[in-house]
């Protein structure tokens, strides 16, 4: 809970930063480029220190390891950022801090409950209407807040309304497909810890060209939409093809290609929607926009997570009927199944995402003074 109150403070903090700090539009892309490629380089160095330490050590050390970054990152922030004024006459916005934390809980966990429980049950639909309910509260209080949480004036610009819901679906298929590559390297090849976190190099490659192209040649040219919609086209045509995977696939001709055509969907869909979320913004709404993103994100990773599980987990289990699931060949065979339901549902979610880019983005290139996209895992 710790992790989570803290990782909720630092992430949006470090993006409002760089939205605040450079104004100037070449020293606001220099500062965002630099941003995307620590990002990218990050996700790749903790792929393999995490393979390494759960391999070699105890995979408690992933955690542990956490420390020592994060007093280097307390020391040079110490030394670094300027300390500034606070607006004393901001106060938070406590019944919609309570109301929507309840919702987006009520919704996440209705989902995870669907893997135990029936979707008929009501402790599955209870907490997911019982998430909807509250979240149309938390927007009704939001008109009514003298301080709201979520200033309705940041989700109605047409284009960051479009880069919240792509940030989200992208987040459900992206945290799907990292957790059950993972499964299928792990669990079915009998990859390593570091192994796998080598496997995922070249897509995490990709992912990083992707979205560094996008950001320096393509969004400029041509705007969000038909990148962010191309990237949502290119992801769900690599979740598609690796559902052709079988138990003795090899990597470099059946595992390695998907992967990259998935790294250059995510990193066009990443760089342009995560931009404009934050993107217009006054400075007194840089820190809620960026919130507002990385928080898409991470719901659409939970959600994503909960219910992909659930129907991968449904699909062997009707494999299994009316088969011996003793026999190791069988059993792996219904992995494979659970494997393929989740990623042609993660398919759907990208094609879902593609239509409502077309729909929603405005077309042509962005106004003078538009963010520059950042790189965000």
């Amino acid at each position: 809970m710790l992790q989570g109150i803290f990782g909720a403070l630092l992430a949006p903090a470090a993006l409002s930063l760089l939205t605040t700090t450079f104004t100037d539009a070449k020293e606001r892309a220099k500062a965002f480029s630099v941003y995307g490629a620590i990002a990218g380089t990050g996700g790749a160095i903790g792929l393999l220190l995490g393979g390494f330490l759960t391999e070699h050590l105890n995979w408690r050390w992933t955690l542990y390891v956490n420390l020592i970054f994060a007093v280097l990152a307390f020391v040079m922030g110490s030394a670094l950022l300027v300390r500034t004024a606070r607006d004393r006459s901001a106060t938070l916005d406590v019944p919609g801090t309570v109301v929507v934390s309840a919702a987006l809980f009520g919704i996440v966990y209705g989902f995870a409950n669907a893997d135990s429980h029936a979707w008929s049950s009501a402790a599955t639909w209870g907490f997911l209407a019982a998430g909807g309910v509250l979240l149309v509260v938390f927007f009704w209080w939001q008109t009514r807040a003298a301080h709201p949480l979520l200033p309705l004036r940041v989700l109605l610009d047409r284009d960051r309304g479009a880069s919240y819901a792509a940030v989200l679906i992208s987040g459900a298929g992206m945290f799907g497909v990292f957790l059950f590559v993972t499964y299928y390297l792990q669990q079915t090849k009998g990859y390593t810890p570091v192994d796998t976190g080598l496997a995922f190099l070249p897509m995490i490659g990709t992912l990083t060209v992707a979205a560094t192209l996008s950001n320096t040649v393509l969004f400029p040219r041509l705007g969000a939409m038909p990148i962010v919609a191309f990237g949502m086209a290119a992801s769900a045509g690599g979740l598609v093809w690796l559902t052709s995977l079988q138990v003795d696939s090899g990597y470099a001709a059946r595992i390695m290609p998907p992967l990259l055509l998935l790294g250059a969907g995510l990193g066009a869909v990443i760089a342009p929607a995560m931009s404009l979320a934050t993107s217009g913004v006054a400075p007194e709404d840089a820190g809620v926009a960026s919130a507002l993103a990385n928080t898409a994100q991470q719901v659409g990773g939970s959600i994503g997570t909960a219910v992909l599980n659930t129907l991968a987990s449904s699909a062997a289990t009707d494999y299994l009927v009316g088969r011996d699931p003793t026999d190791p060949a069988v059993l792996a065979q219904a992995s494979m199944e659970s494997y393929s339901t989740a990623y042609w549902w993660s398919a759907g979610f990208f094609l879902v995402g593609m239509i409502a880019s077309l729909i929603l983005y405005r077309r042509g290139a962005p106004k003078a003074g538009a963010a520059v996209p950042p790189l965000h895992m």
